[in-house]
């Protein structure tokens, strides 16, 4: 009895560890199999990330160069901004140059005008004086002997005869020209006529000419009879 339950005993020992070791077994194959099947899927894991961190890494270089490129033309933007406003600011500056010089030349042509339209008055009133004074020398020329020369610097020169009856053909003489204010300028008188400034006033006054020569020779006559 006690052989036989050792047998079964050991029989069942036997069976359980025979039992036990392929369980084992199978546990083991189990292991390797998932120990592979996982070093698959890391290496497969692994190759796409690298493949993802590469294409991540290509994205942040593309992102840098795009933002280079975007700093890049915003410095060349803001370079022809600054362009532009300085040639705006050139512009401007040389648009008042221009108005500036446009009225001035307004104003030399408004002055030109004037000047000219006073010149042409001061003519037209010398060309009536000389008139008159053609009448004058006219008038007086037989009466009086006066005889006129124009002299240097536009000067007349009037000389009278017939004053001395000693001696008719001695002259008497004196000098007449406008000045810039457009008035009668005696001078050069000869003999000299200390009266010769008054009636230069008298016919800056008066603008008898008639009457101023007149003065003169009656001034030259009463010389030679004092």
């Amino acid at each position: 009895m006690v052989e036989d339950e050792l047998a079964l005993l050991d029989k069942n020992i036997n069976e359980f560890w025979n039992k036990f070791k392929g369980n084992v077994n199978d546990t083991s194959c189990q292991m390797v199999g998932l120990r592979d099947a996982y070093k698959d899927i890391n290496k497969a894991f692994t190759e796409k990330l690298a493949v993802k961190l590469k294409e991540e890494e290509r994205m942040v270089q593309m992102y840098l160069e795009y933002q280079n490129q975007i700093c890049r033309q915003n410095k060349l933007i803001q370079e022809k901004k600054d362009n532009l406003l300085k040639l705006i600011g050139e512009v401007n500056g040389k648009k008042q140059d221009l108005e500036i010089l446009t009225t001035t030349i307004q104003d030399l042509k408004e002055e030109y005008a004037r000047k000219k339209e006073t010149i042409s008055t001061a003519k037209k009133m010398s060309e009536e004086r000389l008139q008159r004074l053609q009448k004058s020398v006219d008038i007086f020329k037989d009466r009086l002997g006066l005889e006129i020369r124009k002299i240097y610097g536009d000067k007349l020169q009037f000389i009278f005869t017939n004053i001395d009856p000693k001696n008719p053909d001695s002259p008497y003489m004196f000098c007449l020209h406008l000045n810039e204010a457009r008035d009668y300028e005696v001078s050069d008188s000869a003999p000299h006529l200390e009266c010769l400034a008054e009636f230069q006033e008298n016919l800056r006054k008066t603008k008898n000419f008639s009457a101023f020569l007149a003065n003169v020779r009656k001034a030259f006559s009463t010389m030679v009879y004092s």
